[in-house]
């Protein structure tokens, strides 16, 4: 019975290292995708479980309150995907954008793909937004779900057998354990890889992919610093990491894009464009959250690519008054006049501005600029607060 059970976890080993072998540095520079499959179905029980799940999830999220429903965003963010997948793959998916202030996106067997605001707040342009949807893309291509779903199926299974048919199972249980998540990073790395390969024979430059978790990688930084922790990064991902670290993953997507001598023409960009309207709300999402030195690299990195534009002068200006010590009020004060000198600041700046010069215990300037709000929104839902402080 112990041969059994060995030669089963020796099955578990041998389906994660394959999925790790599809992935091998020796792929990295083959460009060479998939044949695609336009009206895949599925077949198997494993599946249609899968797909009918999928389906019962999408039927709720059309409903949610969370989803953006603007056209233009969401004609944009289908156009990067078609655009870095190809026309013919990217009719199965169907694309909704939630209201989530974090990094992150998914796609589920049945082609619905969730992409959430946090993720288009910190790419910075089309490839870089390219990059994680073709990542996504090539989990629903290469049909991971399913197969992540059947080697996780066959991990718990070893290890009920083993608690039954071995009084010292922890070892055999504790070997599962880690095939479940290697074989889940596995398949990540290969995603990654897939999804670089889309970006290489797209119009975009397949280096972005790599510049992604450059950037997500300086935020986390900053994070750690800004609460006083410490910035760490390893390259070997621990035990139970469903994931590549992300100095590894940015480590083999650049040696992968190095690897591919590419030429292309410049891409206009209408990121920033498409992002125009939603930016300030999603800045204010970001800022609450609590994260002064991540939203402080955010902003720095959005600006480094469009300046310092006005709706990035007030979100900064927000952020250092919400912190509140009294060098942030100065500083704040500074961000929000800024702002206003542009003269397309909105009501709110003037607010901001008030705010911080009243905790400063400037008086006057702050009555004045609450004044200058108060007349430029009358029906702002707190008008009878700040005109009390006016008042005083």
């Amino acid at each position: 019975m112990r041969a059994l059970v060995a030669a089963l976890l020796g099955a578990t080993v041998f389906a994660s290292g394959a999925a790790g072998m599809a992935t091998g540095a020796g792929d990295t520079g083959r460009l060479a995708l998939p044949t695609y499959s336009q009206a895949y179905a599925p077949t198997t029980v494993d599946e249609r479980g899968a797909w009918m799940e999928a389906d019962e999830d999408e039927r709720r999220l059309r409903e949610s309150p969370s989803v953006i429903r603007d056209l233009a965003l969401n004609a944009y963010v289908r156009g990067v995907l078609c655009r870095t997948v190809g026309d013919d793959r990217c009719r199965s998916v169907r694309i909704y954008i939630e209201r989530v202030p974090a990094f992150n996106a998914s796609m589920a067997p049945n082609g619905t793909m969730i992409v959430w605001s946090g993720l288009l707040l910190r790419v910075r342009n089309e490839a870089e937004l390219g990059a994680i949807l073709g990542h996504e893309f090539g989990h629903f291509e290469l049909r991971h779900s399913v197969l992540g779903f059947r080697n996780q199926r066959s991990g718990t299974d070893l290890m009920a057998w083993a608690s039954i048919l071995i009084r010292n199972s922890g070892d055999i249980q504790y070997a599962a354990i880690g095939q479940i998540y290697a074989f889940n990073r596995a398949q990540e790395r290969e995603a990654d890889l897939i999804g670089f390969r889309y970006l290489a024979q797209s119009c975009y430059p397949g280096s972005a992919a790599a510049d992604v978790w450059d950037h997500i990688m300086g935020e986390s930084d900053a994070t750690a610093l800004g609460r006083r922790g410490r910035a760490q990064h390893k390259y070997v991902a621990g035990f139970f990491a469903s994931h590549p670290t992300e100095l590894a993953r940015a480590t083999y997507l650049r040696t992968a894009s190095l690897a591919v001598a590419e030429a292309k023409p410049v891409v206009v960009d209408t990121h920033q464009a498409a992002m125009a309207a939603w930016l300030p709300i999603f800045l204010n999402d970001q800022i609450k959250l609590n994260d002064f030195g991540g939203s402080e690299y955010i902003l720095a990195n959005l600006a480094a690519g469009s300046g310092w534009t006005t709706p990035l002068l007030y979100a900064r200006g927000e952020l250092y008054r919400e912190r509140g010590n009294p060098r942030d009020l100065v500083s704040a004060a500074q961000f929000y006049q800024e702002a206003i000198g542009r003269g397309d600041a909105p009501a709110e700046a003037y607010r901001g501005l008030g705010l911080a010069l009243l905790r400063n215990q400037q008086a006057a300037e702050g009555q004045a600029a609450l004044a200058t709000y108060l007349r430029l929104k009358p029906a702002a839902p707190d008008a009878a607060l700040i005109a009390t402080l006016v008042s005083q």
